[in-house]
């Protein structure tokens, strides 16, 4: 018979008591002797009071029922649970050491123990989540630590078990419910204080709630101090709904930026984005332990610790560097199976402000991202055009990863409402379907300049990447630290893209009204430089001298300010090839900019039409092809693939990009125009008609801004015999240029293709003279093939110190 008041001494069923060892509101615990296998083990009874409560009871059982379905290092191990004499009792491991609670007893942690013991913790939370078991009551007195330093996660009596159909076995989930309710026994302030915020709020719990409140476990161990903290169990509650922590730096200068980190992630209140799987914690903190161990993490000083409800930019500004020469150091999946991440898209972020005007802040955001991330070794990262291929557009990560060629998609939304600004995102690993990471900001209006860069060292600090201290220092730049700057560059960009007249000049008032705003912004001029580039350039709307000047300027201020910016390198390259000529000079700068940002199709692209405007066309296809695969839906550099493979006479490779060029934009007459060039050049007279054709009358209609499709359709009318025709267009061309700006060159290669080669020489003497930016082809262009026998044409390109 048991003495249910003190049983030492006594033996139940085949246990021994020797002595008490513990107690509280749901347990007595005593040490024990098997006397069936001779080892000591500690039994666990019901107080006296509860002994008959079916409540008590039911808890219990399920207790011993949850945790003996574990068999991990990191929970302690159930041996049985049985009855003698009507009280129930169950045999566990014998423990030696102390709780965690009385471990922290009121002082922080060293961090080395913190990420050891984390760790361990997440680790048996993951075992126990793969078993559909949730903790639900996890907090320092139930994680119990031996002295080798091992942790056990103690006391599954509230745990939910998942049963076989997906459901639970156990609907109590709220704190109403009779188990949970704060004046149960074993209940007391310290578990409300551990409640998730969904637990508070009698929501239906998944594991997630044990992530929250590991969390909480993690921050006690930091600071010694309870992340949410009331008088009352009303105050604690409203804290866990309402309020953020104190920064745990600000209470322990000794946390790591990246500690801190995975505690706010673990204590964020939607369960949507914080932590979704142990593992992911586990991860984090063996990648910080590592990290640690090695030197390479650091901690923020105090005074940039509670950024998050800083107001002012500078202040943010200087918080996003130090996070991101951190952040990039030590996200590095070390010890993960998961394979590594090579390449990634960031589609548009949405713009869920229901205001159209507003388009150009989750444009400029998504950009930013791009560039930033563009700048990283060892990774792919698709360019704008391709990304922005899918806006507005319901489309699943998997099938634009497969699309696209990458492992991974970053997608995001923004909420601009009067002065404060929301921005969500998420990275997902497209190969398992799994979010590796995500976060929402909160910030105003004048705390843009920010967020991209937080986005972009977040993403960077989840790919398994190792940065120079080069490379961190540009991922985390901050461009300008004036928010009004950034937001006249937004809209410049926004403007740019639009790719006509109307919006380059617009994006260059905004361009010019930034770097007014912020003298320094290096990055708007740069895009300055771009923008007077593409009207006198590319597209050819204004003469060369009147803007690649100013495009020279621009970009060099830009460099001025800040010689390792890639988009700078890359604007300077274009005006020394298109204007200037400088062949040698071009190709530094192109290369120059490709080591800065290898990610850059645009300076890939470049770079390839100086390689095949210089005649290296095989390694002019090669650099297309680069910056092919880095924009695969771009229609542009699927053109200047077909010119590589045209000028190097491989026409049906050249025949094969232009209709993926027309497949990608069919409306877009140039491609039409080009592929019936190609088909020209193969002697497909028949189907180069025919392509013409499709374009109608407008087709070859000479107007100012269809004057290169103009010029090619000439050609091919030329070259298939029809002389009137072409002599039309040519005459049509010469017309328009008495009024208005169109290139030389253009009007040269229709008189080319007829065979006469005196109008053809004085267009391009005239090309020459204007320093038009289709000159630098004039050496390698199929339109010229006929011309090359004549000393005029060699002396040219002896003057444009082109290869003969």
């Amino acid at each position: 018979m048991v003495t249910p008041s003190e049983p030492v001494g006594q033996t139940i069923s085949h246990y021994r008591i020797l002595r008490k060892i513990g107690g509280g509101g749901m347990g007595v615990v005593y040490e024990a002797e098997d006397l069936k296998l001779g080892r000591h083990v500690a039994l666990k009874f019901l107080p006296d009071e509860l002994a008959h409560d079916s409540q008590a009871l039911a808890r219990f059982e399920r207790e011993a029922k949850a945790a003996s379905s574990l068999n991990h290092t990191n929970i302690c191990t159930i041996h049985e649970i049985d009855e003698v004499d009507g009280r129930v009792f169950i045999a566990m491991e014998l423990l030696e050491g102390q709780t965690l609670r009385h471990m922290i007893a009121g002082k922080p942690l060293e961090i080395e123990t913190v990420l050891d013991l984390g760790i361990q913790i997440a680790d048996a939370l993951d075992a126990a989540h793969a078993k559909g078991i949730v903790h639900r009551d996890i907090k320092p007195a139930n994680i119990f630590v031996t002295n080798r330093g091992q942790a056990k996660i103690l006391d599954f009596g509230l745990a939910k078990v998942a049963s076989k159909d997906g459901g639970w076995s156990d609907s109590a989930s709220t704190i109403g419910g009779s188990e949970d309710h704060l004046t149960s026994p074993g209940s007391t302030l310290g578990t409300v204080a551990y409640m998730s915020p969904e637990q508070v709020r009698g929501k239906e719990l998944d594991a997630r709630t044990d992530l929250f409140s590991f969390g909480a476990v993690l921050y006690e161990m930091c600071t010694s101090a309870l992340p949410f903290r009331g008088d009352t169990s009303a105050l604690v509650f409203n804290a866990i709904l309402e309020c953020d922590p104190v920064a745990p730096v600000r209470l322990n200068p000794d946390v790591p930026v990246e500690l801190e980190r995975v505690v706010n992630k673990a204590l964020e209140k939607d369960r949507n984005l914080r932590y979704q799987h142990a593992a992911d914690i586990r991860t984090d903190l063996q990648r910080l332990q590592r990290d640690t161990e090695s030197g390479n993490a650091a901690v923020v000083p105090e005074a940039s610790s509670h950024w998050s409800r800083r107001a002012m930019l500078i202040g943010a500004a200087a918080l996003v560097f130090v996070i991101a020469a951190i952040a990039a150091a030590a996200f590095y999946f070390g010890g993960s199976s998961r394979a590594t991440i090579t390449s990634v898209v960031v589609l548009p972020f949405s713009n869920a402000s229901g205001d159209p005007s507003t388009e150009y802040l989750s444009d400029g955001i998504t950009e930013g991202i791009i560039d930033r991330l563009s700048g990283l070794p060892n990774l792919k990262v698709i360019s704008r055009t391709s990304a922005f291929h899918y806006k507005q557009r319901d489309v699943e990560p998997q099938k634009v990863a497969k699309d696209l060629g990458v492992d991974a998609v970053v997608t995001g939304r923004v909420v601009q409402r009067g002065d404060d600004l929301s921005v969500s995102a998420e990275l997902v690993d497209a190969r398992e379907d799994k979010q590796l990471w995500g976060e929402q900001y909160s910030r105003k209006l004048a705390n843009i300049v920010s967020v991209q860069q937080e986005i972009a060292t977040a993403i960077s600090g989840n790919l398994r990447l190792r940065l120079t201290h080069e490379e961190k220092t540009r991922l985390s730049k901050p461009y300008t630290e004036n928010a009004e700057a950034y937001q006249l560059y937004s809209m410049g960009r926004y403007q740019a893209q639009k790719a006509s007249v109307d919006g380059f000049k617009k994006s260059i008032e905004y361009f010019q009204r930034a770097v007014e705003k912020d003298p320094g912004y290096a990055l708007a001029y740069a895009a300055l430089s771009g923008s007077y580039g593409a009207l006198g350039g590319g597209y050819s709307y204004l003469p060369p001298k009147d803007t690649l000047p100013s495009a020279k300027a621009a970009a060099t201020k830009a460099l001025e300010i800040d010689d390792t910016l890639a988009e700078g390198h890359a604007a300077l390259g274009y005006v020394k090839m298109f204007y200037e000529w400088d062949w040698a000079g071009a190709e530094r700068d192109f290369k120059r900019a490709i080591e800065l940002n290898p990610s850059s199709a645009s300076a890939h692209d470049d770079y390839c039409q100086l390689l095949y405007v210089t005649s290296k066309f095989n390694d002019s296809i090669a650099e297309c092809r680069k910056a092919q695969e880095l924009d695969p839906l771009s229609p542009l550099i699927v053109s200047d693939l077909g010119y590589a493979y045209l000028d190097a006479r491989r026409y049906d490779e050249a025949i094969s990009a232009w209709q993926k060029a027309v497949e990608l934009a069919p409306e877009v007459p140039l491609f039409h125009a080009n592929l019936a060039y190609a088909y020209a050049m193969k002697g497909m007279y028949a189907q180069a008609v025919r392509e013409q054709e499709k374009l109608g009358s407008e087709g070859i209609a000479v107007k100012a801004d269809n004057v290169l499709v103009a010029s090619t359709l000439g050609w091919v009318l030329a070259v298939s015999g029809k002389h009137a025709e072409a002599l039309k267009v040519a005459r049509e061309l010469e017309n328009l240029s008495a009024h208005t700006y169109i290139d030389a060159y253009a009007v040269a290669v229709v008189y080319a293709g007829q065979g006469m080669k005196d109008d053809a020489f004085r267009w391009i003497e005239r090309g020459y003279a204007e320093h038009g930016t289709s000159m630098p082809f004039l050496g390698v262009d199929a339109y010229m093939y006929g011309m090359h026998s004549d000393p005029r044409f060699a002396d040219l390109l002896r003057r444009m110190r082109l290869p003969q």
